[in-house]
């Protein structure tokens, strides 16, 4: 004999709180990126078109529409020619970081280079701001295991986390067998990795910028809600300014590849990225992780 109990009887499980996720934004205007520095030399910046302030205000408003913060890691060279930029971030109440002076891959520096490149941007950051910077972002993610020497140097520089190690195989980037989650270095700095989805034995890259916009937007919404719900992990999101600006001037003398890499899709980024935020929740990247 059966005992019926109606459904109704029984407690609902509480509704498990959301994931909060890490968004980060590289502050570089399009002349900066690492696809175009073998045919925009760093002494022709100042003779480009500026695009920077423009971008990063519809960044900023997109952000607070949706009541969301983040990290935003800047070039030092833009930080120098726009302070009241750097200030106006943090005055909305988001975090910032490093992401070198020249926007130079970190493997193409000396050792000595590095540290002074990283310390002058470090410097001029919290001199705008006057609070400490505890976060750095190689560009395009070039730590990598040529270049780890770089984590000693940044844990000397005192900074507490590094965002820099992309987990996959990349031309440019990627240490595939790293941690897919944020793990401690050796000497104690915290790396937050770039996201991948773990899929069939692989990793696909699916943390923002081109791939968020070569992949449909159903593709990476289930992708990233699958390490949410799935892993129960957050994910590390990133995004360019010029990614939102589909009008930019083209570069013509850029390899194909690099023009596709940078081109793809740009109309699509500002709704993509739109509705992003209303599917996920985000923060700013922490300086220091208790779940680790």
């Amino acid at each position: 004999m059966y005992l019926f109990v109606p459904y109704s009887f029984f407690p609902r499980p509480p509704a498990m709180n959301p994931i909060i996720n890490y968004l980060s934004i590289d502050v570089e205007d399009y002349f900066q990126v690492s696809a175009f520095e073998n045919v925009i030399k760093s002494k022709k910046w100042e003779t480009m078109e500026q695009r920077i302030e423009k971008n990063m205000e519809t960044i900023l408003n997109i952000l607070h529409e949706h009541s969301v913060h983040a990290t935003f890691f800047v070039v030092g060279w833009v930080a120098q020619k726009y302070p009241l930029l750097v200030k106006k971030i943090n005055q909305q109440g988001h975090a910032l970081g490093c992401h070198s002076y020249w926007h130079r891959k970190v493997y193409d520096l000396t050792q000595d280079e590095f540290r002074e490149d990283t310390q002058k941007t470090k410097d001029i950051l919290e001199d705008i701001i006057g609070q400490p910077i505890y976060g750095y972002r190689a560009p395009s993610y070039s730590v990598t295991k040529e270049s780890l020497w770089a984590i000693d140097i940044l844990k000397e520089l005192g900074f507490r986390y590094d965002s820099s190690i992309f987990p996959i195989h990349h031309d440019r980037y990627g240490i595939p067998d790293a941690p897919r989650f944020p793990y401690y270095h050796a000497n104690g700095l915290l790396e937050y990795p770039l996201s991948t989805l773990a899929l069939c034995g692989q990793r696909l890259p699916i943390a923002g910028g081109g791939y968020f916009r070569l992949f449909p937007y159903r593709f990476s919404r289930w992708a990233l809600k699958k390490i949410n719900r799935q892993e129960g992990k957050p994910f590390v999101f990133y995004l360019h300014p010029w990614e939102v600006d589909p009008d930019q001037p083209r570069v013509h003398a850029a390899s194909n590849l690099s023009k596709f890499r940078h081109y793809n899709q740009l109309h699509k980024t500002k709704s993509r990225f739109t509705q992003l935020l209303q599917d996920f929740k985000f923060q700013p990247i922490p300086p220091q992780n208790s779940t680790i």
